[in-house]
């Protein structure tokens, strides 16, 4: 069975040289492997300020914090996605206003957005779902004329591009997950890249308790209301190791989902995604719209290959149940929507095995 997801970690002799020298070296929580970490991942990214952090919810928290979100405020948001991005929002006390997605793309619908602006919204949350960048144009000319902050969730969508530069480059917050599936792994961890110098300072002291490293416990004074959530130096390491070769392996994800986008043109029964103008996806997962899907879906997997929905429509869950609105778009795309695999692990045989497979048709 082909999968529709898989880890990814480096080759064993590095990796295990590298987690020797941390384990041994006296030192395993947040120290200087977590410093060249995010020194590195900057060169990668091209981002200026990048905070590492235990998990991609928690870089999600830190953001909201920096935007001012608190109880009784409101925060525009998305239902397709994977539930942290929104049981973070319930996390701070505001309240999820739910948006419209463009049926297009499955990303959120800036008119719909903007239409539900109010004098309670204090963040936007915007998600480039399966590595598909959001409309970065309009939701900056959004963020500028309502000054409300856009918190880009881009967890799944590390090496995408808008205008030549790569996600983390072009709002005040975006944040991204090192889980164990996503295009790289820290076996579990998060970073935050943060437009503001002095937003930056401010979130390392949210990171690790409200006190300040460099100076001892004794000279400290908490003055701002701090979390555990700091990355390691075990974890670090691993990432350090996976930099080494994640431009190749977001390669692989970019050279499939073209691949598909050629093939999968024109066929009865798909309806391809759309992706905004300026923008390179990363094809985490690579999403269509088909018809009759649990049949498309048994027709691959009698033919070894996993396809699935993956995640559920996020408004439908009890803790958001005040929140409910009617999603017009969402319904449609809930009907219809299916991943397939595009990964690392998808040689070209396999997804030449795809394409012939989904060609023989299932209605």
């Amino acid at each position: 069975m082909i999968p529709l997801i898989k880890t990814i970690l480096p080759p064993k002799e590095q990796l295990l040289e590298k987690l020797g020298e941390v384990l041994y070296s006296g030192y395993i929580a947040q120290g200087s492997y977590v410093d060249e970490f995010e020194k590195e991942f900057g060169k990668f990214n091209g981002s200026k300020n990048n905070l590492s952090v235990n998990s991609g919810s928690s870089a999600l928290h830190i953001a909201l914090i920096l935007a001012g979100v608190e109880p009784g405020d409101e925060v525009i948001s998305t239902a397709i996605t994977a539930e942290p991005t929104n049981t973070v929002i319930s996390q701070t006390g505001a309240k999820i206003v739910w948006a419209d997605i463009d049926l297009n793309t499955g990303n959120l619908c800036p008119d719909s957005v903007e239409a539900k602006i109010t004098d309670k919204t204090k963040a936007i949350m915007v998600v480039d779902y399966a590595g598909t960048p959001v409309n970065v144009e309009r939701f900056l000319e959004i963020e500028k004329k309502y000054n409300i902050s856009v918190i880009q969730d881009s967890a799944h969508a590390l090496g995408a591009t808008y205008n030549g530069q790569k996600l983390g480059n072009h709002f005040k917050y975006t944040t991204f997950s090192f889980q164990a599936i996503k295009h790289m792994t820290t076996v579990d961890g998060g970073m935050i890249c943060i437009k503001n110098d002095e937003e930056f300072e401010r979130a390392k002291l949210i990171r690790w308790f409200g006190i300040k490293k460099g100076i001892s416990r004794l000279e400290n004074d908490i003055k701002v209301q701090g979390y555990k959530y700091h990355m390691n130096n075990v974890n670090a390491a691993v990432g350090l190791c996976q930099l080494e070769q994640i431009e190749g392996i977001i390669d692989k994800y970019i050279a499939n989902g073209k691949y598909f986008d050629q093939e999968l043109k024109n066929i009865e029964g798909i309806e391809l995604m759309e992706y905004y103008p300026g923008s390179q996806p990363s094809y985490w997962l690579y999403t269509m719209k088909v018809q009759k899907r649990e049949k498309f879906i048994k027709h691959l997997s009698d033919n070894g290959i996993m396809a699935s929905e993956l995640h559920k429509r996020n408004d439908t869950h009890s803790i958001f149940s005040e929140s409910k609105v009617k999603l017009p778009n969402v319904d449609k795309f809930e009907e219809e929507w299916v991943h397939i695999p595009c990964g690392w692990w998808v040689e070209e045989k396999d997804r030449k095995h795809i394409v012939e497979v989904i060609k023989k048709g299932w209605l």
